[in-house]
């Protein structure tokens, strides 16, 4: 047997995957690595060391004690070779690399845009990458998976998440051309139309259904629409309502008549990291970006609770 190679890292790899799952076959999968390298590796590494570091049994892989000794070394080695590429990155700092962005789809199509055009002028060497979903649960997946640096999701978000409210959206109701009404909405008068929403699960439509039934009001759509553009064409040809955040709606024809809901309801937007991430001192200065650029500027964003003495002034 030879003694004189030492163990390569990738060898020490399917070690610990093969130890944590119990089997080869479980290791090739997680590893995306055919069956037989796996073995191969690990006999090769067998080989190199001179020891037999798992016994294999019709009930899968086992470590041996010496198998033991080394695979928690093996694990401090996979833990500093991780570290030392978080140290590159953060060396990196705000010279190179990329940040990752996940977010619903309004937020990426009206919110980041402006946000990243800045980011680039002042930051020009790091690529900035946007995933957009239909819906938040998708971001928050995204953050937990170490997939997106930053999310643009709702709160409230989970205790894992570290978030900052952006901007308070409202929720308005979108009725037809046809639809003449001074006075404000009721929910009689909302309930007398076809109503279009997105499928069922959507986060943000849940919210609007929980809220309508404090109110006595069990929504039923008559159209179920994935796009935000197309509920909004439907109901400037006629078709029925829509209640949607305003920011999902536009751009809002001109026919399309807008509303508050009878008792207002809106969601708010946060920009979200997962608390223990590390990340690219970028990331933190694109948030920082975002912060100041979104301090709300439109009266339709603002809490009604909030004091409204700088609204009187012109913007």
């Amino acid at each position: 047997m030879g003694h004189n190679h030492q163990p390569k890292f990738s060898q020490l790899q399917v070690l610990i995957a093969v130890a944590d799952s119990g089997s080869f076959s479980e290791a090739a999968l997680q590893l995306q690595m055919s069956q037989s390298a796996i073995s191969y590796a690990i006999a090769m590494l067998e080989e190199e060391l001179g020891v037999v570091l798992l016994s294999r049994g019709r009930y899968g892989a086992h470590l041996t004690p010496v198998g033991e000794q080394i695979i928690n070394r093996a694990r401090q080695i996979t833990y500093l070779m991780d570290d030392i590429l978080k140290q590159a990155n953060l060396a990196k700092g705000l010279r190179g690399g990329q940040i990752r962005i996940s977010a619903f789809r309004s937020a990426a199509t009206h919110l980041l845009p402006e946000v990243i055009a800045e980011f680039c002028r002042c930051y020009a060497a790091i690529a900035v990458r946007i995933a957009e979903y239909d819906d938040s649960p998708q971001v928050e997946e995204d953050l937990r998976k170490g997939r997106a640096d930053i999310g643009i999701t709702y709160l409230p978000t989970q205790p894992e998440f570290e978030s900052w409210e952006l901007l308070q959206d409202e929720f308005v109701v979108l009725l037809p051309p046809q639809f003449e009404l001074n006075e404000p909405l009721s929910w009689q008068t909302l309930t007398q139309h076809p109503l279009i929403m997105a499928p069922a699960g959507d986060v943000c439509d849940a919210m609007v259904y929980e809220h309508c039934a404090q109110y006595g009001i069990a929504l039923q759509p008559t159209y179920q629409v994935r796009s935000d553009a197309t509920i909004v064409n439907m109901v400037a040809q006629g078709l029925g309502a829509a209640i949607s955040p305003r920011l999902a709606a536009e751009p809002i024809p001109a026919t399309v008549r807008v509303r508050s809901l009878p008792t207002p309801l809106w969601r708010s937007i946060s920009v979200t990291i997962f608390a223990d991430a590390m990340l690219p001192p970028a990331a933190f200065a694109f948030i920082d970006l975002l912060k100041a650029k979104l301090k709300p500027k439109k009266s339709c964003y603002v809490m009604p609770e909030r004091p409204k003495t700088n609204l009187t002034q012109p913007l």
